[in-house]
């Protein structure tokens, strides 16, 4: 069989990436540093997914194994210097942690083995691959890296599904939605680029990491901040509120016309996309923490992440982003507790107020038109 390895034995890991690999005809070695999941698979050498929705359904994947990073180095570069590809799934801030082994394997491989290989990870992040493989060259010898820059690919990724938090009484058991998307950018990938079921390879990722962004994640979190404000406590609960899908179909309005513009997507199929959408966020099996979707807020209200990014752009085409500002306003207002980054926001606007922090966490300009629309909803707040 052909041999993929997979960082992250996660619910992410195993609920969308792995699946997908087993069923396009790999071995999948899992790579975790949690001993109890490690051995779990070992042991049972297979899993179920349960597939949540209209028309339920299970999977059962097997063709998995998992090796432990901390104990068991040697077998994971023996897996390396093998493997026919490479995933990852484990966080965005994790990759930098993974890197080292990664060389290790790579240093091994280019000698022995120079078939091609692409490592892709499969992160919520814009150029995760390329962050992975700016870390791993920190790790390589002078003499692999010319080897690495020959053989090896690191083709970024954009991924959605979701895969809601979860307590299950069977251990590897995974619930997830039954939508999924997998594009990768084939201009960045070495040799033949692998058939693999979910995902496509595309020449402009761009397009379509900027479309996943602005429309899932801009609208989950607009969801989420609005929701948080109205004493809302779960996404389901806010998708039976008319006001707030309303208020959604509104952003999605702003961010859909953006896209279209720039990207020139075809109005009908984003429309459709955008319907998909919220249909995924009305999932009851899926519905999740508006807590946990709104957590983050600084990250969240950077000048290139979901919110101030497509409202910049926005104001660039001549437009203006009236639904967008709102949520900026709302997300500063993200006042929850048992948020590390909330509590900082809420420090920071304490004492130094709401206009202040306005410039300092999203970095747009006091007395541009941005400032202005944001401003005016952040008064409205004192009213």
């Amino acid at each position: 069989m052909k041999q993929a390895i997979h960082f992250g034995a996660g619910n992410i890991g195993r609920g969308f990436i792995g699946e997908l690999l087993v069923q396009s005809g790999y071995e999948v070695t899992f790579v975790d540093v949690n001993e109890e999941l490690v051995e779990t698979i070992n042991a049972k050498k297979a899993y179920n997914i349960q597939i949540v929705g209209d028309e339920p359904q299970t999977i059962h994947v097997e063709h998995v194994k998992a090796i432990n990073s901390n104990t068991n180095l040697e077998d994971l570069l023996a897996a390396i210097v093998h493997a026919d590809i490479v995933t990852t799934a484990i966080g965005p801030n994790i990759l930098k942690f993974i890197a080292p082994n990664i060389a290790k394997g790579l240093e091994r491989r280019v000698k022995e083995n120079t078939t091609p290989l692409n490592i892709i990870a499969c992160e919520n992040m814009v150029g995760g691959s390329t962050v992975l493989k700016n870390f791993v060259y920190e790790h390589l010898s002078g003499e692999a890296k010319p080897l690495v820059d020959k053989y090896i690919g690191f083709p970024d990724a954009a991924v959605d599904r979701i895969v809601p938090l979860q307590h299950n009484e069977e251990p590897l058991l995974v619930q997830v939605e039954p939508y999924c998307e997998w594009d990768v950018n084939r201009t960045q990938a070495k040799g033949e680029v692998p058939e693999i079921k979910g995902l496509t390879w595309v020449d402009n990722l761009q397009a379509y990491i900027e479309r996943k962004l602005f429309t899932v994640n801009t609208g989950h979190a607009s969801i989420a901040y609005l929701a948080y404000q109205k004493g809302i406590k779960d996404i389901y609960s806010a998708m039976q509120d008319p006001e707030i899908v309303a208020f959604v179909r509104k952003v999605w309005g702003e961010t859909g016309s953006m896209l279209i513009e720039k990207y020139g997507f075809d109005p009908a199929a984003h429309q459709k996309y955008i319907e998909t959408t919220e249909k995924r966020f009305a999932n009851p099996h899926l519905s999740d923490e508006v807590t946990r979707v709104a957590r983050g807020p600084k990250r969240k209200l950077g000048a290139k992440d979901r919110l101030v990014s497509p409202a910049t752009q926005l104001i660039a085409q001549g437009k203006t982003p009236a639904a967008l500002a709102k949520v900026i306003a709302a997300a500063l207002h993200f006042d929850y507790e048992g948020d590390k980054e909330a509590v900082e926001v809420q420090a920071y606007v304490k004492e130094h107020g709401y206009e202040e922090a306005l410039t300092h966490f999203t970095g747009i300009e006091k007395g541009s038109k941005l400032y202005d629309l944001v401003e005016a909803e952040l008064k409205a707040y004192e009213k």
